[in-house]
């Protein structure tokens, strides 16, 4: 919402855009607690005591403890030091903090706001605090699979929580951008296109979600075949359409590669009519968002044929960060167009 106090317009801007960083700063985090196997190294849900971290070494010898009774302790780090356990206990603590502190920046600003400028502030950001609270919420849920009988959380649960922290990414840029003075020009484009494109985007965030979560970029580093052929030479075509297909690794990760060249073709199309049309607002982003998207099937790429390196698993998904800005970007300067298709 563009209030005529620029003042007050200047504030919002600065609140969401630190949001933003941070935002961006948190999914990052969560990717290295992912890719370290992190995630399971606390295993209680603290919203306060949980502030601070271990200050004694008996306290660390009680977190350790804890972690020795799940599966992936008993399982998988059996062999684990006290120091090892530190380091992933560390990134999990700084991605738990993290969250605390988006909550934080959401509720103060919005109380004083709302008690400075009246209701309305709280009507428009109060979305953005409800979600923050129930992204927390389910990153307990994902957290509290991989306690019992698993060695990694649930990549259903885990897909989930990386999608709500997009969510609430989007909305926060959104309303960032409508703060600013960018211009809205009447743009002759088929924005359903755009939006189908973003869909897209959103959906391929699930099914990488999945492939993270079950490892399943570990099964094929091979490209572009996926061992001796394009379809997964240890499935056959028929377990393509049963209702496990989101739980077997090799037939996830040969979704989430054959949707990327979806994405790329529809990347084509929409660069085609840019160009055809010929409007100069447009062609910078859309470059913009083809230049992030080239970096991303390289990165992604990379990070088959290297067995998951953690650098390039990283830079992948900080990559589609950019990916799905510039792509709301390239939405918001499309909204308000006079024709529809």
């Amino acid at each position: 919402m563009y209030s005529q106090n620029y003042s007050l317009n200047s504030q919002l801007k600065i609140w969401m855009f630190t949001l933003l960083v941070m935002i961006v700063l948190i999914i990052l985090v969560g990717g290295l607690t992912r890719l370290t196997d992190s995630g399971l190294s606390i295993i209680s849900w603290e919203l306060f005591i949980g502030s601070l971290p271990p200050l004694t070494n008996d306290k660390w010898i009680e977190y350790f403890d804890l972690y020795k009774t799940i599966p992936e302790y008993k399982k998988q780090n059996f062999n684990m030091t006290l120091n090892e356990f530190k380091i992933i206990f560390w990134w999990e603590w700084a991605h738990r903090q993290l969250g605390r502190l988006i909550g934080l920046t959401v509720l103060l600003p919005m109380i004083y706001f709302t008690i400075k400028n009246g209701f309305w502030i709280l009507r428009e950001y109060s979305v953005i605090f409800f979600l923050v609270c129930f992204q927390g919420f389910i990153g307990w849920y994902m957290v509290s699979s991989g306690l019992v009988d698993r060695v990694d959380v649930s990549h259903y649960r885990l897909s989930l929580h990386l999608v709500i922290a997009f969510v609430i990414l989007s909305i926060v840029f959104w309303k960032y951008l409508n703060l600013t003075d960018v211009k809205i020009n009447l743009i002759n484009i088929k924005l359903n296109i755009i939006k189908f494109f973003l869909l897209l985007l959103f959906l391929q965030l699930i099914i990488g979600a999945f492939v993270s979560g079950m490892d399943a970029g570990k099964i094929y580093n091979t490209w572009p075949l996926m061992g001796s052929s394009y379809f997964p030479d240890d499935s056959v075509i028929t377990d393509f359409f049963k209702l496990s297909v989101f739980n077997d690794q090799s037939l996830v990760q040969f979704i989430h590669r054959n949707l990327a060249y979806l994405i790329v073709i529809i990347y084509f199309y929409m660069l085609y009519i840019i160009l055809k049309n010929g409007n100069t607002v447009l062609r910078n982003t859309i470059f913009i968002i083809g230049i992030a998207l080239f970096f991303q099937i390289v990165l992604g790429i990379l990070t088959i044929l290297s067995g998951v390196k953690i650098l390039y698993a990283s830079l992948h998904q900080i990559n589609s960060i950019l990916i799905i800005l510039s792509t709301l970007y390239f939405l918001y300067i499309t909204k308000y167009q006079e024709t529809f298709y």
